[in-house]
């Protein structure tokens, strides 16, 4: 085969370090954006935090003030031909969120060259920020610093005054106790650690130790704390009641029949214990009373509680997106740094003004994020008027899609802004994805939301009798009355979907 020239025209999509980043920052949640921030911050000294300063601003007043954008504009522009050769945005102006730019953009890049990029693993972190009443409140602050649960049974053990040699065994202990307040291992597992698979006889005379300190241990206070497992953390709280018939039974149920009272198997129950429903019901009551987790009053609040990134506003007859101003960073250009490289030429001043146009990408590229973030919201507001005003059973059918179409964006780019970002509205904080459902069938012919399906199905619930909850095949029935036909299949999984049981472990003793 003879070698050969041959000319071929071919398109494919470069994705620039800016556009990388910009993608990236879209997909973050708040939380993840405000440590991408603190990292930048690190490691580029032309960034600054400014903490007095309205966060809107960033350090740019005419984003907020656009008066005359045009000659700040091309003089940054200008800065930017003599430092580097290059005509790139040299900051970031109100003009540069113009529908002209906007359109390029998006409709460019984020639409139509978006076909066939493999999506980028979305974030699954919550949205996290500072709180709106404490300026000084950090993302990452837990919401309790009260004591644990192992503090609270040390002050208890030191006031015991046991010998050096027990009060060392259930020291042991309470720092084997999970967050539930069960014991993590065995205490054949904890003498073994202890003192080693060697020595049998070492062994043997910590396993007794630690048996007199479990002793000890259950005696402090949340009653059940140092239980192995469910049935004698109930147990340990039972035998502290005063005596009873009832409580008799429950003790009897506790030790051998807690699956079938789970099951709510009544019949079996009352055969095996032999005792009455009446005296039955009065067992199931007590047990129901005790604390299946004695650690859980004091669990420490982890650092999960949901600032919402957009706030929903009325606004006349309808409603309004407003970016929360808690989570926006405030940022600017170190103005002192960037005038000392204006005049530069070589020396290294090529790359510090890399540094710096990398510094305003950023803070365009955050504006960028926060600027699709509210638009999107928006649109969601605009298709889900019913509602903000009447709950999630108003909820209309939305996909991604129509959101895209809207604006000009592809959906992958709404994935992703949907994704780990709320919105607080009048029925509490939702994450976007949330207004999102697909569309069921109905009698008169138009769609219902999967959303609004499931809100009904947990309205009837609510309202069933506690001695004969609806089974799925009922719940199904009564949803064609309403005119809405779904199977009894797939009110199974939204009942799963809303952490419902089924109908026989709903059913009342």
């Amino acid at each position: 085969m003879k070698p050969s020239l041959q000319v071929r025209l071919s398109q494919h999509l470069a994705l620039t370090p800016q556009l990388q980043q910009s993608i990236r920052l879209l997909q973050l949640s708040t939380l993840e954006l405000h440590q991408e921030i603190e990292q930048m911050l690190e490691q580029n000294p032309f960034l600054d935090a400014e903490e007095d300063r309205s966060p809107l601003e960033y350090g740019l007043e005419r984003v907020a003030a656009p008066e005359d954008p045009g000659r700040e504009r091309e003089r940054e522009r200008q800065t930017e031909r003599d430092d580097s050769g290059a005509e790139e945005p040299a900051a970031l102006d109100g003009k540069d969120f113009g529908a002209a730019e906007r359109d390029d953009w998006e409709n460019g890049t984020e639409r139509d060259d978006f076909d066939g990029i493999r999506e980028l693993p979305p974030s699954s972190a919550g949205s996290g920020s500072s709180s709106g009443g404490d300026d000084d409140y950090e993302p990452v602050e837990s919401a309790d610093n009260g004591p644990s649960l192992q503090d609270h049974l040390r002050r208890q053990l030191q006031g015991m005054r046991l010998p050096a040699e027990d009060a060392a065994a259930v020291m042991v202990l309470i720092e084997s106790l999970n967050e539930d307040g069960y014991l993590a291992d065995t205490l054949e597992d904890i003498a073994t650690q202890l003192s080693g698979a060697e020595d049998g006889e070492a062994r043997e005379e910590l396993l007794d130790r630690l048996r007199v300190a479990l002793k000890w241990l259950q005696s402090m206070e949340p009653t059940g704390v140092g239980a192995a497992d469910l049935s004698e953390c109930l147990l340990l709280q039972l035998k502290l009641l005063p005596a009873s018939p009832a409580r008799s039974v429950a003790i009897v149920v506790c030790q051998r029949h807690l699956d079938l009272l789970a099951r709510r198997d009544m019949r079996k129950l009352m055969s095996l214990t032999g005792a009455q429903e009446e005296l039955l019901r009065e067992a199931q009551g007590l047990i129901v009373a005790c604390e299946p987790k004695p650690g859980r009053p004091f669990t420490r609040a982890e650092a999960n509680i949901i600032i919402p990134d957009v706030i929903v506003q009325k606004a006349g007859r309808g409603w309004k997106a407003v970016l929360n101003p808690d989570v926006m960073p405030k940022l600017r250009i170190n103005d002192l740094y960037a005038q000392a490289i204006r005049g530069q030429r070589g020396n290294g001043a090529s790359g510090l003004s890399a540094r710096l146009q990398e510094a305003r990408w950023f803070m365009k590229n955050i504006l960028q994020r926060f600027d699709t973030i509210q638009r999107v919201s928006q649109a969601i507001i605009e298709r889900q008027k019913a509602f903000f005003t009447h709950g999630a059973i108003a909820m209309k059918p939305l996909v991604l899609r129509e959101i895209a179409d809207e604006l000009g964006l592809h959906e992958s780019t709404i994935s992703r802004v949907t994704t780990a970002k709320y919105m607080a509205t009048p029925f509490g904080t939702y994450e976007l994805k949330y207004f999102f459902g697909s569309s069921l069938n109905t009698e008169a012919g138009g769609n219902a939301s999967s959303t609004a399906v499931r809100a009904l199905i947990k309205q009837l619930v609510a309202a069933e009798s506690p001695a004969k909850p609806l089974s799925d095949s009922q719940l199904a029935d009564m949803l064609a009355e309403q005119g809405i036909q779904v199977a009894r299949r797939t009110v199974a999984k939204y009942r799963e979907a809303l952490k419902i049981a089924p109908a026989n472990l709903r059913k009342t003793l």
